[in-house]
């Protein structure tokens, strides 16, 4: 019967209906759950009414069911015996189909299986009353069938413990298809009620969200994305693209952050911006996409990031910027824009978000309430305002202390809120903390945060001073470790710097602007109360900025004493450097004119110095740098030598990165003992050509070490097997020339590899048992990776364009029948007759895509198995056979002097539907063994042609005479199973028992530590991929791994699965690399490293043993001190194998921890001067 307190008076929608029997449970357990229920805040319906056997359900019960988002099915001993409940049951299941209408069933000390298959009290029967029908029972047992076999919770141990969890799992379903607003999320329900409708149109496919800044575009977009999510196949978020988007490869972050959200899985690298545009355009148009992309500054970004093709017409997009009239972005395009101006909160909402950051709560103190009506007056309705406002107030609640603070603000709109975000930061309890703020408003928005603490730290205790700002609301620290500014604060601090002296910047503390600085420069003018300076004369010329002439003197720095930060991009000073100051900790001169360092600039003090795209060509420290930290001189394309590195003993991080000139570097390099970081990406002649003459170590104390496009080979002089610097944690030796590599036991810290691209590498053995990523996309001629344990435990691993990769270590091997000898196929000899027969491969894209289509066999998990076509050969003939996917049998009794070694399971299929191909071969034994396998690989034949999938499984040691073994194949999407088979194998069959114990060279033991795979009911799911992701994004139904594991375990138990089984929890025994990044602005998405428990795996691959033995030696780098004839003809070898490898270019992809360590963003120096 139906459960609640009150019967409809009118169509008011409950969240939960109660479906229960009255006599068992009224006065009990469904009473205490009415009561926790509403206590939770969530509408119940519970019909009260003594109903009267024979009755059937009234109309209001039946409306309470339709307007309900849930039901909630008490199924106690006598619920079959009421015709009123089996309806309820039957017209629930009813709006389960037809809407989103949650069901649970709680069994109530009954057993589920006894709902199930009617046994018991369950058992009903057609009677001669007039309900007891043959059609109403009939239609009743399947109601009950269907009830029973929902995902369900049964009672055991306290019923106190029992009630909360039905709450929690009530809410958290509900809370799915709903918003559930933060404390101080104010107004966003009544905004999105006011473009909800533009969800539904399926003709505008954008939304534009225009306003001012910080009156809450972004929190509106998250609103809706936080809302809707669920309901798309694919999203993407991407936030602050205005202050991003500076340079080329910035835009190329955005757009692989976008199109690996949009397609999902595997990484993506993209190689230039125009083809982004192209691979997002074709993702746009066959992916159900939710978009947010925040802050789009002109038309220009929206279209390199997304095209101007037409989208798929059930994706939304929305946008957020502060321009208004977007719809005109959208002419030449196949889309429809609909514009939305973000509306400012009223009186009330601002009074609450005012009462909830001022007081914790949602009204003003007892008192305030004036003053909190007269603060949020100065405020306008704009939500940065108040808070900021109110973090200010909050600290000191007294009536004094609000109103000497409202005092102070003006009263004209533009500058009251100006003031509002003033009061803030004249809060800040020190002169130091002032001023650290200011230095960041003015020239450090979007910069690493730890690259900010080493160059202001010494000054203005940069460390603790940033945490004080952001407790302020002054700052903030995104994900990927940017500092972060609302743009009002970021004015609201230069213009307290500009009210210095409004007419005359020269006596300002900081000049930002770089019209100002040219002035200051032209005029020879300067003052000493100067601490901050950016001149950058490109942006000059780019904004057609009219200059009497190039012609600046460093006079104008004479009188700059405690100057602390320079920035100049491609300016050329005349005059002395003495004039520099000696207070200097940051000199970013990119560009700089020289070809040497003056020997008059003082750098003593210097902690960074960028020299980004210089024209030095000699690097010479004209003194001891005793401070300096960071050393930049990325793209310095005439820099030939770095002289005298012991004159720089604190240094930590050395970028070299696309230093092509470069051949000698200082001996003295390999001294240094804090060089944690050393880019020499793309530094092709220092590392090509020997020199006895010159020679020098790589130093012992490197974490990060980039020797990516620098033509390596691996020779005696040159061993790469770094053999001192046991701290290396991330090594990039991409695109490389060598063949293998020396084995890298010795490093015990190393967590990324990254060998992209080199085209010649075979082998790769013996890996550290530390190593969390590896790349390897693109090494077309990699045939074998071995670990050090033998066992395979990377987190994040690409090998895409492998196409010859045969054998990954305690993981797969996808071997060509072609080389593959009869003995090593044993009773499966006979498929050499059909090993030039065209399969395509499918399954993992990144193992398939390129290979060649023949005949493979695949090893893994201790199974082989091959696809075939669809050919007639005796062996294809199974003892067993059906014509449905599932068949059974008893184990007979072996034949004399034979013994059983495994099973052979053949299936023919046909392909249906789209590429989501997921299914598994499943085998149940009677003795407890139930074996659920998911080949990484198969076959996938033409359309409507037969294809045959074969395997072999080497069980036969656990199956008994009499045993009854089941085999399935349970198909969940793109298969149709046209028949399965099963023949015994046993010991005399050929050469079954020689493949197993003689020839385990291509037969992969597990040595039975399958625990990574094994399911909480002890069954092996044996499967490397997530499918559990896919039921998520709507590629697979919900039922899924019901029908493959029954009703026994729910599916969140296999929800994150990996290549290496279930997450493993960290061995605390192992350090955490947490990012790889540069301090000086890390990627846009860093992410942490987990290493997971190492395991050691019985399997020894003989050949890897010896290649180990062949390539262990110590290291010592030697490099020219010019361009030889050697080297020239390498880098003729290297451009060869360059051009072999980008042909992959555009489809070159990349992890989401690889990149975090592409060069182009790892030790990029972005221009922040605007």
């Amino acid at each position: 019967m139906a459960s609640s307190s009150s019967s409809i008076a009118n169509a008011s929608s409950y969240d939960v209906f109660l479906s229960f029997r009255g006599e068992d449970t009224r006065h009990s357990f469904t009473d205490h759950l009415y009561k926790t229920l509403r206590g939770a805040g969530i509408g119940t319906f519970r019909d009260n009414e003594e109903i009267r056997r024979g009755e059937e359900v009234k109309p209001e019960t039946e409306t309470a069911i339709k307007e309900s988002k849930a039901s909630i099915v008490v199924l106690s001993e006598n619920y079959a015996t009421s015709t009123w409940c089996l309806d309820e049951l039957v017209l629930i299941l009813e709006q389960r189909k037809e809407g989103n209408h949650f069901v649970l069933p709680v069994f109530y000390h009954v057993d589920p299986s006894d709902v199930r298959k009617q046994n018991k009290s369950f058992t009903i029967e057609v009677k001669g009353s007039s309900r007891w029908t043959d059609h109403n029972v009939n239609t009743w047992k399947k109601a009950l069938t269907e009830v029973a076999n929902l995902a369900g919770m049964v009672l055991s141990g306290s019923e106190t413990i029992f009630l909360k969890e039905i709450v929690d799992t009530i809410y958290n379903k509900l809370d799915r298809k709903e918003v559930h607003l933060p404390p101080n999320l104010i107004g966003m329900a009544t905004r999105y009620e006011e473009i909800n409708s533009w969800l539904n149109q399926s003709d505008v496919e954008f939304l534009a969200i225009c306003g001012m800044g910080g009156n809450g575009k972004t929190t509106l977009a998250k609103y809706i994305y936080d809302s809707n999510w669920r309901y798309f196949e694919n999203t993407s978020f991407v936030e602050n693209i205005g202050r991003r988007c500076k340079e080329s490869h910035d835009l190329l972050e955005l757009q692989e952050q976008l199109l690996n959200d949009i397609l999902g899985g595997k990484k993506r690298k993209i190689p230039s911006v125009s083809q982004g545009t192209c691979k997002i355009e074709e993702a746009l148009r066959t992916k159900r996409t939710l978009i947010v992309l925040d802050d789009i500054a002109e038309q220009s970004q929206l279209v390199d990031l997304l095209g101007t093709g037409a989208i798929n017409a059930q994706s939304k997009i929305i946008i957020t910027t502060i321009r208004e009239n977007t719809k005109n972005w959208f002419k030449s395009t196949y889309s429809r824009c609909q514009e939305y101006k973000i509306k400012l909160l009223n009186e009330d909402e601002s009074l609450e978000l005012l009462s909830r950051h001022a007081f914790g709560s949602k009204v003003p103190m007892e008192g305030f309430e004036e003053l909190a009506i007269q603060a949020i007056q100065y405020c306008e309705g704009n939500p940065l305002a108040v808070e900021v406002l109110a973090s200010s107030l909050s600290n000191e609640n007294t009536i004094l202390y609000w109103k000497s603070r409202l005092n102070f603000l003006d009263k004209d709109f533009d500058s009251r809120i100006q003031s509002v975000l003033k009061t803030s930061y004249e809060s800040l309890p020190s002169i130091l903390e002032k001023e650290l703020f200011l230095h960041i408003a003015c020239f450090f928005i979007g910069k690493d945060k730890d690259y900010v603490v080493k160059i202001l730290e010494l000054d203005y205790c940069a460390l603790s001073g940033i945490k004080t700002l952001s407790n302020k609301c002054l700052l903030s620290v995104s994900p990927n470790n940017k500092l972060m500014m609302h743009r009002l604060i970021q004015e609201m601090g230069k213009s307290l710097v500009h009210q210095e002296s409004p007419k005359f910047p020269a006596r300002r503390s900081r000049v930002w602007l770089s019209s100002d600085s040219y002035k200051i420069f032209h005029k020879g003018e300067g003052s000493e109360t100067m601490e901050g300076l950016a001149l950058d004369m490109q942006l000059l010329k780019e904004d057609k900025v009219a200059f009497k002439s190039l012609d600046l003197k460093t006079d104008a720095l004479k009188e700059m004493d405690k100057l602390k930060l320079l920035h100049l991009n491609f300016v050329y000073l005349n005059g002395s450097y003495e004039n520099f100051s000696e207070d200097l900790r940051w000199l970013c001169w990119l560009g700089f004119p020289l070809t040497t360092i003056p020997s008059d600039l003082f750098m003593g003090n210097l902690v960074a110095l960028d020299m980004s795209y210089s024209k030095l060509e000699v690097f010479d420290p004209p003194m001891v740098l005793q401070s300096l930290q960071i050393l930049n001189l990325k793209d310095s394309y005439d820099l030939f030598e770095i002289r005298n590195m012991s004159m720089i003993p604190q240094l930590e991080t050395l970028i070299l990165w696309n230093c092509h000139s470069l051949v000698r570097v200082s001996e003295t390099i390999g001294d240094l003992t804090s060089l944690a970081l050393l880019n020499m990406t793309g530094c092709k002649k220092l590392l090509v050509g020997v020199a006895e003459q010159h020679a020098f170590s790589f130093p012992h104390s490197l974490h990060r070490l980039f020797l990516k496009d620098c033509n390596l080979e691996c020779t005696d002089s040159f061993t790469l097997s770094f053999s001192v610097q046991i701290s290396l944690q991330y090594l990039n030796l991409g695109n490389s020339l060598f063949e293998c590599l020396p084995c890298y036991d010795h490093l015990k810290h190393l967590r990324v590899l990254d060998l992209s691209l080199c085209s010649r590498l075979k082998w790769l053995v013996c890996l550290p048992s530390t190593l969390a990523e590896l790349c390897v996309y693109y090494c077309m001629s990699l045939e074998i990776i071995t670990f050090q344990e033998h066992r395979f435990t990377l987190q994040e691993f690409g090998y895409e364009g492998c196409i010859s990769l045969s054998e990954i270590e305690g993981f797969i091997k996808l071997v060509p029948l072609t080389k593959l000898e009869e003995n090593d196929l044993a009773h499966m000899k006979w498929l050499k007759e059909y090993e030039n027969q065209e399969v395509c491969l499918v399954g993992d894209d990144e193992l398939t895509k390129g290979r060649t289509r023949c005949v493979h066999m695949l090893y893994e998990f201790d199974i082989m198995s091959t696809s075939l076509p669809d050919i007639k050969n005796p062996n294809l003939k199974p003892m067993y056979v059906s014509a449905s996917s599932t068949l059974s049998f008893e184990v007979p009794v072996c034949p004399k002097n034979r013994k059983l070694k495994g099973l052979d399971v053949t299936l023919r299929y046909t392909i249906s539907g789209d590429d989501d191909f997921a299914w598994f071969c499943k085998i149940t034994t009677s003795n407890g063994d139930d074996l659920m396998y998911n080949p990484k690989v198969f076959g996938k034949p033409d359309s409507c042609k037969v294809g045959i999938w074969f395997s072999y499984w080497p069980i036969g040691n656990t199956l008994n005479v009499g045993d009854k073994v089941s085999v399935s194949i349970v198909v969940m999407s793109g298969l149709e199973v046209s028949e399965c088979g099963v023949s015994l194998v046993y010991a005399d069959d050929e050469a079954a028992e020689e493949t197993l114990e003689n020839n385990k060279g291509w037969v992969e033991i597990l040595g039975g530590d399958l625990t990574g795979f094994q399911l909480s009911t002890g069954a092996y799911y044996l499967c490397r991929r997530d499918f559990y992701e896919l039921m998520e994004v709507g590629r697979l139904t919900p039922d899924w791994f019901r029908i493959l594991v029954g009703d026994t375990v729910d599916n969140i138990e296999v929800r994150g699965w990996r290549k290496t089984g279930r997450p493993k929890q960290l061995n605390p025994s192992f350090t955490e690399l947490k990012t790889v990044q540069c301090i000086i602005h890390g990627p846009q998405s860093e992410e942490i490293y987990k290493v997971a428990e190492m395991s050691k795996s019985s399997f020894v691959d003989k050949t890897s043993s010896m290649l180990v033995n062949k390539m262990k030696s110590g290291t010592t780098f030697k490099f020219s001190d010019a361009t030889t004839k050697a080297g020239d003809l390498a880098g003729a070898a290297a451009a060869t194998a360059s051009a072999s490898a980008s042909k992959f270019a555009d489809k070159f992809p990349t992890s989401h921890l690889a990149q975090m360590k592409e060069l182009d963003e790892v030790c990029n120096v972005e221009d922040i001067f605007l």
